[in-house]
């Protein structure tokens, strides 16, 4: 299992039986393959429908049918589709119960830097300014680190998306919640040790008393 697909099966079993989600474009799309057995979410996505499936198979793609990201997905039954307007006011509306999104920096404060590559030209950082604000939780599924770099700061030094809104942080090494004290390492990776992950980190990390493995 690759670190991406660890962190989306991770990520999966953060969401509650009756959710309405949405999945950012790259590593969280993969969340909609490891959805949990037995409860029922609906994934949104903010071009205009409810109701995605797993990712589709290679060769099967549908190229009328893509997310936010232009990603082909495949729509479960009863899905619906309707005009981003409508979309968005399910966002902005308060009805999205979480949203993951990658992300390229977030601090210790819970700001979120997701739409700016340097040296890179990008096309924006679409919905996600609307996400971040609407949804009820905000889950970053992102690499530890970038070549090396750290990306869990003390302060983001790219243009951010979003202030103080992330609430839970998972990558390959860990699962951190975002509170008032900092961040708090609540699950570790067993590859890894406490020692590992802090210096993969430049935000001082609160270890909870209670920490536990990764279980997926």
């Amino acid at each position: 299992m690759n670190d991406k697909e660890y962190i989306a099966r991770r990520v999966a079993k953060e969401l509650n039986d009756g959710d309405v989600v949405n999945l950012g474009i790259g590593l969280p799309t993969m969340v909609a393959n490891f959805l949990p057995e037995g409860i029922e979410i609906t994934l949104q996505s903010e071009n205009g429908f409810l109701g995605i499936g797993p990712v589709p198979e290679e060769g099967k793609e549908d190229p009328y049918l893509v997310n936010a990201g232009g990603i082909p997905v495949t729509i479960n039954p009863g899905g619906s589709f309707f005009d981003s307007a409508d979309s968005f006011a399910i966002i902005r509306g308060g009805h999205v119960d979480a949203t993951v999104l990658g992300a390229l920096e977030v601090d210790e404060k819970g700001n979120l830097a997701n739409w700016m590559v340097p040296g890179k030209m990008v096309p924006g950082m679409g919905g996600a300014m609307d996400l971040v604000t609407g949804a009820k939780r905000v889950i970053v599924a992102m690499s530890h680190t970038a070549k090396g770099n750290h990306k869990i700061l003390k302060q983001c030094k790219l243009p951010l998306t979003a202030v103080n809104a992330v609430d839970l942080i998972v990558t390959e090494m860990g699962v951190m919640e975002v509170t008032n004290k900092g961040i708090v390492l609540k699950e570790i990776n067993p590859e890894y040790s406490v020692e590992d992950v802090q210096a993969a980190t430049e935000a001082t990390l609160i270890v909870d008393e209670n920490l536990k493995h990764i279980e997926i």
